[in-house]
Formats: C-alpha cells, sequence, structure tokens
C-alpha cells in the first residue's frame, strides 16, 4: 500500500487567512471598522508569551486591530474579571482571547463565564458550547467553536469531502478537543465514538474508524497496527521528546511512520493540525465583527 496522503495544515491555513483578510477587506470596503481582538495574557509563561505574541502578529498583519493586554502574575481575580467587563462594553473589540492556563488563584470558569459569548472567540462559553452540543446536522456555524476542533473538522472536509456515513473514532475526551470534535463529526452525519482511559480495547475500536482523531497527549501512543488500512488520521497531538544531545524534538499523539504506511490521509506534526488554531481564531474574530455589523456568517 502507499503511503498515505498528508494533510498540509500549513498550507490549508495560509489559503484560510488569505480568505479571511479578503473578508477583512471587505468590510473597510463597506465602511465597516476593522474587526478587533483583545488577547489578555496573566502571567509569564514562555509558551502562552510565544502564541499570544504570534495571534497579534497575525492579526494584525490581516487588518485586524489588535489589543494586547499583558497582566502581572499577581492579579486578583476581581481584576482580571474588571478588564474583561471593559473590554465586552469596548465597540472596537469584536472578540476576547483570555489565555489558558491561568494562574491558580484565579477561577478559570468564572472568568470564561464573564465574557460575551459575542465575543468569546475561543468558543468556550457555556452558552457557545451547549449552542454546538444541541446542532442539528448539517446546520449552519453561526457562532464560535473552538478553534483547534474547527481546524480539524475543516481539514477533514478539505481533505474527504462530505463525511456523512462514516465511522468517527475520537481518542481523548476534554473539552478543549475531544468533545467539540466529536460534536463537530456528528454535525457532519458521522457514527462517532469517543474513546478515552477507561475505554477497553481501545486498539480495536480505533481499527473500525474511517476517521480518527486522536488528541490524548501522549507521545506516538497509537501505533500502525491500530490504523483501519485507508483511514483518514487527524493527530492533534504536541509532545517534545528527547533525542541524542540533550535536544528534542516534535511528536504527535501518533506513531507517524508507522501510521503513513496504513492510512489513506494523514496529519503530520509539526505542519498538521497546528497551524489551523490560529488561522481558525482569526476566522471566528472576523465572524464576529460580521455579526456585529449584522452580516451573516461565511460558510466553513
Amino acid at each position: 500500500m502507499a503511503d498515505a496522503l498528508l494533510i498540509d495544515g500549513k498550507a490549508f491555513a495560509a489559503g484560510l487567512r488569505g480568505r479571511v483578510g479578503e473578508g477583512v477587506a471587505a468590510l473597510a470596503a463597506q465602511g465597516i471598522a476593522k474587526p478587533g481582538l483583545a488577547t489578555v495574557l496573566v502571567g509569564a509563561d514562555p509558551a502562552s508569551e510565544v502564541y499570544v505574541r504570534s495571534k497579534g502578529r497575525t492579526a494584525a498583519e490581516l487588518g485586524m486591530a489588535s489589543f494586547d493586554h499583558r497582566l502581572p502574575p499577581e492579579t486578583t481575580q476581581a481584576e482580571l474579571l474588571a478588564l474583561i467587563g471593559r473590554l465586552n462594553r469596548d465597540p472596537a473589540v469584536d472578540g476576547i482571547l483570555v489565555q489558558l492556563p491561568l494562574p491558580r488563584h484565579i477561577d478559570t470558569t468564572q472568568v470564561l463565564l464573564a465574557i460575551d459569548p459575542a465575543k468569546d472567540v475561543d468558543g468556550f462559553h457555556p452558552i457557545n458550547v451547549g449552542r454546538l452540543g444541541s446542532l442539528a446536522p448539517g446546520a449552519p456555524l453561526d457562532f464560535s467553536v473552538p478553534c483547534t476542533p474547527l481546524g480539524c473538522s475543516m481539514l477533514l472536509g478539505d481533505a474527504l469531502g462530505p463525511l456523512a456515513g462514516r465511522n468517527a473514532v475520537v481518542v481523548g475526551r476534554s473539552n478543549l478537543v475531544g468533545r467539540p470534535v466529536a460534536q463537530l463529526l456528528l454535525r457532519a452525519d458521522c457514527t462517532v465514538t469517543i474513546c478515552h482511559s477507561r475505554t477497553r480495547d481501545l486498539a480495536a475500536l480505533c481499527r473500525t474508524a474511517d476517521i480518527l482523531v486522536v488528541a490524548i497527549g501522549r507521545p506516538e501512543f497509537v501505533k500502525g497496527d491500530w490504523i483501519k488500512p485507508g483511514a483518514a488520521v487527524i493527530d492533534v497531538g504536541v509532545n517534545r521528546v528527547p533525542v541524542a544531545e540533550g535536544k528534542t524534538r516534535l511528536v504527535g499523539d501518533v506513531a507517524f511512520a508507522e501510521a503513513r504506511g496504513v492510512a489513506g490521509h494523514i496529519t503530520p506534526v509539526p505542519g498538521g493540525v497546528g497551524p489551523m488554531t490560529v488561522a481558525c481564531l482569526m476566522y471566528n474574530t472576523l465572524q464576529a465583527a460580521r455579526r456585529t455589523a449584522g452580516l451573516p456568517f461565511l460558510a466553513v
């Protein structure tokens, strides 16, 4: 069997960013204010700083307004909630992203609840989570969906076309990836199984999948002989593992070299799902601005 076709998330993300940029320009041509994205970072976690900087830079490149709020680690929950309240009321801000994780003394649930659902471009507010959970098959996505799951859905649709009738197995049940991915696959008329740490005979279940989405956070956990020949494999994992001379390399949750010889389509790590997250955040921000302007959402 020939090696699987690579699902090039980097190239797809570049195209999506281009479409978002065109959408921003179209708003400007109608005299509508540029979309505004506010990012909030509490503390100085190096990885979070990199992510926030990337988001702000991408927003600016696409013609959006970027509002960067850096708060010291000792910021109180009341102070953070007060900032979110001001951003909720600011007409220049269409999207609010609070970078997670937050310091331990801040209640993440209360912070997410405080964000205006219409400005929740991460898709984590309970109202948006509930809307995704109750979505009818084929119904339009006219609200923000978590960015990484949305990116997975876009990549699958681009690689496979209509997904209706396919068996999909999602390995991982987190609120950030596993559960929303499963909801999006249900919307696409897949038959969906969600697996987790208590699942019995996980390998056998994976072998039933026409679509296998793995988001379990364990390096190269899913082996090649777990994969149904010809299946589409979406590897959400990003794990740094040691190699010789104290160096490290990035690997996914799927043993890529083994899986590539069995699967029909597969995302690499890096260069697969990762680039889609920021691109989908920009897409969600544009959609939020269109909603504020009374314009319909753009189709995914």
